[in-house]
């Protein structure tokens, strides 16, 4: 059944998250630094409970978090969403020792992770991804001891034997344009392990952020939170790495990006909500030719025009959403949708307020300013709007053919 409307427990709950963001999230996020990671705003959205909620909650809770920290503070919105999209895999792939010694951190926000898909020639195309993981015949060399370990405290384990006698083995490459890098405590890695095979040749690993040969640099990018590269140098990985099956972790990558989809959607109606509020406050009250900006009728056209894009795509985000959680067959088609609408009705609505404010929103500090900034980044990551229609276009001719 399709989620229409909110039952008011959610209503006041959505309410709730955003005070909550505007009262403790916003401040701490404006102490932060640009392109890094805000640990003391993660480890907030650890204390309110949030992060926990990630992986208690359904798709429509996501989105409804999302949304409402969207409206109040992107940074805060961000944090949340770039947790769960790391840990994710772990919390549904990954195995039991895996879950109880990555997901207690990330759920208080100690732990920061980070998904590593995208490479420098293979973005949209995940299918392309060229990061090697070689079978490594040399013994496992020692995981080095956590950070904050005591100098006497034991010596780790070795790393596990891979299943065929060998210790595991190396991955050697670069990852590019990965959100939390390179601050993260740990990463989602998605390898070629199997030439040739195309999506089907690909493993998803669990690497943590000090395996020797592992190294980062930041990027400087248009949007503020922080994103980085990866270069591999011959890290070592083994059996106990793998998140689900050698050879099928690009089945954990688009079972992430499914869920994940709609909520970036989500993201997008939160800002195009608080671009569509500042801009009815603004155009209420500002004097213009001997009356209010409301009273043009080009104005007012265009405010009902950016809210009613905003409430279609809510609508179709909330749709998805409730499609995951029920597990309908057609989640990848309204993911897509859900996406694709959502982060081009924002881009819309963000730069018709900005045209209505003038000026002055284009000052550094101005929210719309920085709306602006935050906006674009969506139409891309986790699949530009290019590959959104390609998926639905592909999902409706299966249906045709399937008939």
């Amino acid at each position: 059944m399709t989620a229409f409307s909110l039952e008011p427990a959610r209503l006041a709950w959505c309410a709730e998250l955003r005070a909550l963001a505007a009262q403790r999230l916003r401040p701490l996020a404006e102490k932060g630094e640009p392109g890094r990671v805000d640990r003391a705003l993660v480890a907030e959205l650890g204390t309110l409970g949030l992060l926990s909620r990630l992986f208690t909650s359904g798709a429509l809770d996501l989105c409804l978090m999302r949304e409402s920290l969207a409206h109040a503070c992107t940074e805060a919105e961000t944090a949340l969403a770039l947790q769960g999209l790391g840990a994710h895999p772990v919390h549904a792939h990954g195995t039991p020792a895996q879950r109880a010694r990555w997901l207690p951190g990330v759920s208080d926000g100690s732990v920061v992770a980070a998904f590593a898909l995208s490479e420098p020639d293979a973005g949209s195309d995940a299918a392309a991804l060229s990061l090697t993981a070689e079978p490594d015949g040399r013994p496992g060399p020692a995981e080095p001891a956590e950070r904050g370990a005591a100098a006497d405290a034991p010596a780790p384990a070795p790393l596990a034997a891979h299943p065929d006698g060998r210790s595991g083995w190396r991955l050697t490459g670069e990852k590019c344009w990965i959100s939390n890098a390179p601050d993260a405590d740990f990463y989602t890695v998605f390898a070629r392990t199997t030439p040739g095979a195309g999506a089907r040749g690909v493993t998803a690993f669990l690497v943590p952020a000090d395996r020797p040969g592992l190294t980062g640099s930041r990027l400087d990018m248009l949007s503020p939170h922080p994103i980085g590269a990866l270069r591999f140098d011959a890290v070592p990985v083994t059996a106990d790495d793998v998140l689900g099956e050698a050879d099928r972790g690009f089945r954990v990558a688009m079972d992430t990006l499914n869920l994940f989809r709609p909520s970036v959607g989500a993201f997008a109606v939160g800002m195009a909500q608080a671009a569509l509020d500042a801009t009815l406050a603004h155009t209420a009250r500002r004097d213009a030719f001997g009356g209010k900006l409301k009273d043009l009728q080009s104005v007012a056209h265009q405010v009902a025009e950016m809210a009613l894009r905003t409430e279609s795509a809510r609508l179709m985000v909330y749709a998805a959403a409730t499609a995951y959680d029920e597990g309908a067959a057609d989640v990848p088609r309204r993911s897509a949708m859900a996406k694709l609408l959502a982060t081009e009705t924002a881009q819309y609505v963000v730069d018709r307020a900005v045209q209505l404010h003038g000026a002055r929103a284009l000052q550094r500090g101005h929210l719309l300013e920085h709306l602006y900034r935050e906006v674009r980044a969506p139409r891309v990551y986790e699949g530009a709007s290019e590959v959104q229609r390609g998926i639905i276009a592909k999902e409706l001719y299966r249906n045709q053919e399937d008939r």
